[in-house]
Parts: structure tokens; C-alpha cells; sequence
């Protein structure tokens, strides 16, 4: 074998492309030397609010060879979950369209497992970690660097074709993979998403505080009452929040996944406002049991719910 690093690399895509994901990019595993300034002043900001599991673990953050021993290689996997149809009542509470089918952490780890497995079975005893936003590794650098998209101005990666409805996972390895190279950034001079910010969280191009963001709102912060400087300004969002995705040019390319498992329970998109304020325990059980809203847990769903009427 001439090039084992471009053939393991051939064989990984391959392999990720049968198992539903639309990209698979590699970066070679290393220091992320211009994340580190950014991301320590950032939280010296306090842009993370109350996300305190932020501030721990910097240095593996940074560095995935502190997180897999003798790592060489960052293999970046995207997943198309953006939906064929919406919610109908367009006047009821909204959830994020990732939330609609099964909880993506299941679905994804469960391909990631069949990928690692292959990886056994064709290359041999490779080491390394399976990553699905679920540890301190940093996504969108590592997708940047693989060549998936770029960082657009609301901080998602932008995929020319595919848009920016897609999750991110990662395998990191010991294992020498040819890597690719980071594309050039398409946003020019638009920006449509930092003036459609209901919150104003997107604070200046390329920049979030998300303490002010409505998916933080509403899904990470765990007080019993939302902040009431934000009361009228939620934009109907009862969990999640894609206002800067729906008005993102390059959505225009985003097409159906292909995925089952993200399909939603027949009856989520056909809920009215008054069935979503009066949503009982009963019907979140049934809705969401395999959903990625249990995060927030009934009374946390109710909470958002209230607070937008």
C-alpha cells in the first residue's frame, strides 16, 4: 500500500456515506492555537452564562490528544436533520426542527458505533473515542478545519450545498488519515441573521453571547422563572430557536433527511396553541419519549410555554 493515510481516509468516507452522513472530513489532531485566545475571553466575558460546564476542562478542549492517548486524526461527520414538513399551527409555541424526531445523540452514536466497528474489522485495532456534543471537544473548529463549511456570522458551519440543519459528531484516533483542508468563508457582507436576532445574541459577526440566545434560554437555563428582560422577545420559541438558520441564504440548499428516526410523533406538528398550553405530563410522555426535549423536562417545557403567553 502506497499511501495508507489516503486509503484508511477513502475507506472512513465511504463507509460514513452508507451510514447516512452527507460529509466526513479529517483534520489532523493537534493544539487549536487561535480557538484558545478566542474562546478564554469569551468566557472572561461571561458569554456563557450559566453554562459553567464550559469553563472546565479548557485545556481538553483545545487539545483532543488530552482526551485519546497518541490521537493523530479528528474525523468530522455531518448529519442532515432538517425536516419535510413544519408545524402547522403557525401561531403555537415552536420547538427547533432538530428536536421534531429521536434524540440525535442515540441516533448518531449508534452509527458511530457501526462506523468504529468497521474501522476493527478493515484496518484493525485502532484507538480512539467516539464524540457526539456530549464532551468537551469543539465541534464547529474541528469542522472548520475538515473543509464541512465555514463559521457563518450566527456561528453555525455552512455547508455550500446542504445549508446549516445538520448535527456534528467526531471520532478521534490514533490512526494517520490524510486529512483535508478548511474552505473559504461565503457570508460576504450579508447579514440577515444578526439583524433578525429576536434577542440580540449575535453581538457582532461571528460573535454570540449565549446567555442572550433563546435555545440557551430555554434549554440550558434551569432557573424556575426566564429573565424577565426577555419577556415579548422570545418570538414564540418554546424550545430551541432557528430564527438565524430560517434566514440564512444558504438554507435555500437545505434539503429532507433521509434519517427515519428523526421523523416526528404523527401528532407533534399537528398540535394548536391551546393543546400546547394545555399540555399534560401524560402527552409530553408520549410526544417526546425518545425526544432530545426531555432536556428540559415537563415542567421546564411548561415553564417556556407560560412564559411566552
Amino acid at each position: 500500500m502506497d499511501n495508507p493515510a489516503a486509503y484508511y481516509a477513502q475507506l472512513i468516507k465511504q463507509k460514513s456515506t452508507d451510514l447516512g452522513f452527507f460529509y466526513c472530513g479529517i483534520s489532523k489532531a493537534g493544539f487549536l492555537e487561535q480557538e484558545a485566545s478566542h474562546l478564554e475571553q469569551w468566557l472572561k466575558e461571561r458569554k456563557n452564562g450559566k453554562m459553567s460546564y464550559m469553563e472546565n476542562h479548557f485545556d481538553k478542549r483545545l487539545d483532543p490528544r488530552l482526551l485519546v492517548d497518541n490521537a493523530k486524526s479528528v474525523v468530522s461527520l455531518a448529519l442532515n436533520y432538517f425536516p419535510e414538513n413544519d408545524q402547522k399551527d403557525l401561531t403555537a409555541p415552536k420547538l427547533s426542527k432538530y428536536a421534531y424526531g429521536a434524540d440525535y445523540h442515540i441516533v448518531i452514536k449508534d452509527k458511530l458505533k457501526e462506523l468504529f466497528a468497521y474501522i476493527h474489522s478493515e484496518i484493525g485495532e485502532v484507538g480512539g473515542r467516539i464524540f457526539v456534543d456530549s464532551a468537551p471537544v469543539m465541534d464547529k473548529a474541528w469542522a472548520k478545519k475538515s473543509g464541512m463549511g465555514w463559521m457563518g456570522k450566527n456561528t453555525n458551519i455552512i455547508h455550500p450545498k446542504n445549508g446549516s440543519f445538520f448535527f456534528i459528531a467526531e471520532l478521534i484516533l490514533d490512526l494517520d488519515l490524510l486529512a483535508d483542508g478548511p474552505i473559504k468563508d461565503y457570508c460576504g457582507t450579508c447579514t440577515r441573521c444578526i439583524d433578525a436576532c429576536p434577542t440580540d445574541a449575535l453581538i457582532e459577526p461571528y460573535k454570540i453571547d449565549a446567555s442572550k440566545c433563546i435555545s440557551y434560554l430555554t434549554i440550558e437555563l434551569k432557573d424556575a422563572i426566564l429573565p424577565d428582560e426577555f419577556k415579548g422577545k422570545m418570538d414564540n420559541w418554546a424550545f430551541g430557536c432557528d430564527v438565524c438558520q430560517d434566514v440564512c441564504p444558504w438554507n435555500r440548499f437545505s434539503k429532507p433527511h433521509n434519517e427515519p428516526r428523526f421523523d416526528p410523533h404523527a401528532d407533534l406538528l399537528l398540535l394548536s396553541t391551546n393543546e400546547w398550553k394545555d399540555l399534560t405530563h401524560e402527552v409530553f410522555s408520549e410526544l417526546f419519549r425518545h425526544s432530545a426535549v426531555k432536556r428540559t423536562k415537563f415542567e421546564g417545557l411548561k415553564r417556556n410555554i407560560d412564559f411566552l403567553t
